[in-house]
Formats: structure tokens, C-alpha cells, sequence
């Protein structure tokens, strides 16, 4: 079989549009769960720590910690995942500090996000871009 020029751009462009379509799809996913967990307030920059590391031994178990004083609940987020939403920690009154640690899976190069609900009712974002060289999803 022979393509044509025409062809073989139609083909291109239309593999370019597929691989563009889950990045579309992750990032609708990610705005619904911040908007879920945000009731839709508006979300502020810096009140939550987030630490990550920028480029990890193995996607397979990425160390992320969060440090939140003040707030009610937190939700972590990977970006690039195909489930972007990976925990949410609630604490109560008797909680001596917002602070949790924990390992994350991440499939490739992505954002890992933390959202938190202060007890004010404001809602604050911190934001961590971690490389990975091997992806925790058979990469």
C-alpha cells in the first residue's frame, strides 16, 4: 500500500491529536477534584508546604510530605496519573500538627499538588514538579 503526501499528513495529525487527548483528560480530571474539594472557593498560593523530591530513584515509590498549620483537611493530587487524585488526610481538634508523610506511585514526569482547607475556610494550593526517570506504571 502506497499513501499519498495528503494521506500521510492527515495520519500524522491525527496521531498528534490522540496523543494530545489524555493530557486534555487528566488536566479536566484534576480541575473536578480541586473544584470537589474546594466547593468551588477560590484557591491561594503558599499557608502549605510540600515536599517532594525533584527527581526521584524509581516512580514506584515516591517520598511526599506535607506540612499545613491550621488546616482542616488535605488533598494530594499527581497530575499526570491516570487517577489524579492519590489521598486526602483529615484532622481534628485533638491533631497536635497538620503534618503526614507518605509514598506515591507516579507514572511519569508530572505536578504532584497538595490542597489544603484551612480552618478559616480559606483554601491554599503548594505545587512540586517531580522528574521520573523510571515510571512507577511498567515504564
Amino acid at each position: 500500500m502506497k499513501l499519498s503526501r495528503r494521506e500521510t499528513l492527515w495520519i500524522g495529525l491525527g496521531g498528534l491529536a490522540a496523543a494530545a487527548l489524555p493530557h486534555a483528560a487528566f488536566a479536566a480530571k484534576v480541575e473536578e477534584a480541586i473544584a470537589a474539594f474546594s466547593g468551588g472557593a477560590p484557591v491561594a498560593m503558599g499557608g502549605i508546604t510540600l515536599t517532594a523530591p525533584e527527581i526521584p530513584e524509581n516512580g514506584n515509590t515516591v517520598p511526599v510530605s506535607f506540612d499545613a498549620p491550621g488546616a482542616v483537611s488535605v488533598m494530594l493530587l499527581a497530575a499526570g496519573n491516570p487517577e489524579p487524585m492519590v489521598a486526602t488526610f483529615t484532622f481534628g481538634p485533638a491533631a497536635g500538627r497538620q503534618t503526614a508523610s507518605t509514598r506515591i506511585l507516579l507514572a511519569q514526569t508530572q505536578d504532584v499538588i497538595a490542597i489544603a482547607k484551612m480552618a478559616d475556610g480559606s483554601i491554599v494550593q503548594a505545587q512540586a514538579t517531580v522528574k521520573v526517570t523510571i515510571g512507577g506504571c511498567g515504564g
